[in-house]
């Protein structure tokens, strides 16, 4: 499942109507755009920052070497005494730039999806380890696909904590591209062993699946870099392939636990993992400002994505030790 990076969707069609409504307010900031935020920076900027300042205020070196400049400072400064102003007369909380104002901690932009993105960099790291290359059998033929699942789980949220340490084009960038090849790697394998590709005499439609995956990543990165930067496409296209992956692994979770094989309570964990991401995703409708100014429904929906990442690799564990047993007596 790709729990790393449902992040740029949603897991349901009812998710994606709710934000494709509400994503038009995300980014026409107000904030920005007001009179004594304008004023501010400018001021600002000229009592501070070169030419203008004859004795420019000094940026901490922890905060220069996050790219951190004097109108950047000034920026994030405004946006602070604004948002105070604003409080004290009991006026709400606005977006800058299409984004909360967060009080940032050591440079960071925002801290808790930092700190969050890194808790699901370690719940990969950990399947990865601790269970997929310790536990899984070397003969099982899943065994390099969950290897690769965890690898780019881990570059994934790697991109996250950068992008919400400092947000620029770059770094939004290889954000939104790593997390796509997350979601699609995460259908791409699913189907591999929801319909078991990975057995030799599936070769030939294993290749033809990697092919038509590969062909898609490349055409969904072209789009965004050679058509458009369009945020509304690249949510669609990840909520799609996520409820594809989510569909198939229900599906798998309610035939596997109705089969021959018996009931056993492990057989229902892809299922309640999927309505654990499809809860923790629900927190983005939520939308408000940051409690503590630094807290908001993102990171929150970052902290949900981590136990679902650790249940699953369980479940994989749980789930090759039985197709290698029932393999193995079918070749006794």
């Amino acid at each position: 499942m790709a729990i790393s990076s449902l992040r740029k969707g949603a897991s349901s069609p009812l998710l994606l109507l709710f934000l494709i409504l509400f994503a038009t307010t995300a980014y026409a900031s107000v904030g920005d755009r007001l009179p004594e935020f304008q004023q501010c920076v400018e001021v600002c900027k000229t009592e501070n920052c070169p030419p203008a300042a004859h004795n420019p205020t000094p940026i901490p070196l922890h905060r220069r070497l996050l790219f951190w400049t004097c109108p950047a400072e000034c920026d994030y400064t405004c946006q602070h005494i604004v948002t105070d102003l604003r409080l004290s007369h009991s006026e709400p909380v606005v977006q800058f730039h299409g984004k909360w104002p967060f009080y940032r901690v050591l440079g960071m932009q925002e801290p808790f999806s930092v700190l969050f993105s890194l808790g699901n960099f370690w719940a990969h790291y950990d399947g990865l380890h601790n269970h997929v290359l310790k536990k899984i059998s070397v003969t099982y033929t899943m065994r390099p696909y969950y290897v690769w699942l965890a690898r780019i789980g881990m570059v994934s949220w790697f991109f996250s904590a950068v992008f919400h340490t400092r947000d620029f084009r770059v770094t939004e960038e290889l954000d939104y591209f790593a997390a796509g090849a997350s979601v699609l790697y995460g259908m791409y394998y699913t189907v591999v062993r929801v319909f078991r590709l990975d057995k030799e005499q599936n070769g030939g439609k294993r290749k033809l699946w990697t092919g038509v995956c590969a062909g898609l990543y490349l055409g969904h990165v072209g789009y965004l870099k050679g058509v458009g930067w369009d945020y509304t496409y690249n949510m669609g296209a990840n909520v799609v392939v996520g409820v594809v992956q989510n569909v198939l692994w229900l599906w798998f979770s309610v035939k596997r636990y109705y089969g021959k094989e018996g009931k056993k309570g492990w057989m229902v964990w892809p299922g309640l993992v999927v309505m654990w991401v499809v809860a923790a995703m629900s927190l983005e409708l939520l939308d408000f400002a940051p409690w503590g100014g630094m807290l908001d429904a993102h990171s929150l929906w970052h902290l949900g994505t981590i136990g679902p990442a650790v249940v699953f690799y369980r479940f994989l564990v749980r789930d090759s030790e039985e197709v290698v047993r029932r393999e193995g007596r079918l070749k006794a």
